[in-house]
């Protein structure tokens, strides 16, 4: 692949962290502006060459970092403005609410026991007190005054662990004109509960909802499955995809008559993945609900399947163990070792993945894919019609400042892993660390924005910038 240098040029600094790029038209206006939602809860865009406040729903958060050192997946993890946003001034959040801290569903860090059947089929049990918070997806307004008020909720979902709860998880497909959640897995690690792959579980799926239909849906009960929801809100959502981990979004990209989808798997141990289709057949709900009821199987032809708990990447999920005869070595074994077998067939294979281990001069090793974008500008004539991906940071035995990467694929027309190259940059971040934590296009792809943040503690504030990455 060919070798490409772009240039880092910095729109806002010293912001929080941010977790959404994308740009709008507001309503009553005529410009294309770029919005920043923050882990801890602003919205901001860039207005007249200076950085205004859309909203601050920080109150409305869940308080962060407290008992993790500072790190958390928690927080504003998803914008969504509605298609016709210019004219009837909807958007949509996704966010973990304020006071919904509960003690997590395990006590202890989980890692399956291959030897140990009874650490393979872990149940989650006593879900209304065994949880670690809560996520909302709720319906806003921005209206004529400027300001922007809630208008309903569509989702509650209670959430077993800390981590995996998606970022950017919120996007309007260009498609069905839905809106699209993305949800990972529930989190801790390896899926201890196989969220994933139940087709009841909401954790682990991609899911679209009709925000035009049953619009008096609103306060939904807090809930973990598809079949504890009533008939109207079953009856706007739909799933596309299971066998999720975790899962940086989805972005479409326009090819003649129909949409590429793209969509990135956080890995485990092994491997970070991306995946793209372009034909799918979504299942609704009340489907899904009516063959748990009757203890049949739905038709699964079409459905997307990205193989996670049995695969992770275009590996089977192993379990990584230090060998004690030479240090430099590593033991894995299959740590589902059925469901690899059960859903090799079924699932959908990868486009690309990037390894946690890549001793190749041009490559890295990967520590966790955090963006996907098509790029369909002309500025940068090489990366035309290309994929972008950024990862957090390289896993290098070197001491901090740490890099995030910036690299790039394209999809192959036999349909066959495809290889990636590094996306050299010319920006000198100095002594600070610089991890990639989003990526972000405009509305037509052909602009494209970095967020880069200089430490892993959501606490550590005002240490965020945005770039526009140009030739």
């Amino acid at each position: 692949m060919l070798k490409v240098k772009v240039h880092l040029q910095p729109l806002i600094r010293n912001i929080n962290l941010p977790t959404v790029l994308k740009t709008t038209i507001l309503p009553g206006d005529s410009i294309e502006r770029l919005f920043i939602a923050t882990q801890i809860g602003e919205i901001f865009y860039i207005g007249n060459g200076v950085i205004e406040t859309f909203l601050d729903i920080r109150s409305r958060i869940i308080e962060l970092g407290t008992s993790t050192g500072g790190y958390d997946e928690r927080g504003l993890l998803g914008l969504a403005f509605h298609p016709e946003f210019n004219k009837n001034g909807l958007f949509y959040l996704h966010y973990s609410l304020a006071g919904s801290q509960g003690p997590s569903a395990l006590p202890n860090s989980f890692q399956p026991n291959p030897c140990d059947p009874k650490t393979l089929n872990l149940k989650w049990t006593n879900r209304e007190t065994q949880y670690n918070h809560i996520d909302t997806v709720e319906e806003w307004i921005f209206k004529p005054n400027g300001q922007s008020s809630r208008k309903r909720t569509l989702l509650n979902i209670r959430r077993p662990f800390l981590n995996h709860n998606g970022v950017n998880n919120l996007n309007f497909s260009p498609e069905t004109g839905k809106l699209v959640l993305t949800t990972g897995d529930g989190g801790s690690g390896y899926d201890p509960f196989n969220l994933s792959q139940d087709d009841m579980e909401i954790a682990g799926k991609i899911i679209e909802i009709d925000v035009d239909k049953n619009s008096e849906v609103d306060n939904p009960p807090v809930v973990t499955r598809f079949d504890e929801l009533s008939i109207p809100i079953q009856e706007i959502l739909t799933v596309i995809a299971k066998g999720i981990r975790n899962i940086p979004g989805i972005s479409y990209q326009r090819f003649y008559d129909q949409y590429i989808k793209y969509v990135g798997n956080v890995g485990q141990d092994l491997v970070e993945s991306i995946f793209s289709f372009h034909q799918y057949r979504p299942i609704p709900v009340t489907e899904l609900v009516r063959a748990s009821l009757m203890n049949s199987v739905p038709d699964m032809e079409g459905f997307i399947n990205l193989g996670w708990r049995g695969w992770e990447g275009d590996l089977p999920t192993c379990i990584i163990r230090s060998c004690a005869e030479n240090s430099e070595l590593d033991m894995e074994t299959i740590a589902y070792y059925d469901e690899t077998v059960t859903t090799s067939v079924l699932r959908l294979f990868p486009l690309t993945c990037y390894y946690h281990k890549d001793s190749r001069p041009d490559k890295f090793g990967a520590t966790a894919l955090t963006g996907v974008q098509p790029y369909m500008g002309t500025a940068i004539s090489t990366l035309t019609g290309s994929i972008l991906f950024t990862d957090l940071a390289r896993d290098e035995e070197s001491p901090p400042p740490n890099r995030g990467v910036l690299a790039y694929t394209n999809v192959r027309s036999d349909c066959k892993l495809n290889d990636f190259s590094v996306i050299e940059t010319d920006y000198d971040f100095g002594t600070q660390s610089s991890y990639y934590v989003s990526l972000g296009t405009n509305m037509d792809q052909t602009r494209i924005y970095l967020g880069v943040y200089s430490s892993m503690n959501v606490s550590n504030f005002n240490q965020g910038t945005i770039f526009e990455i140009i030739p």
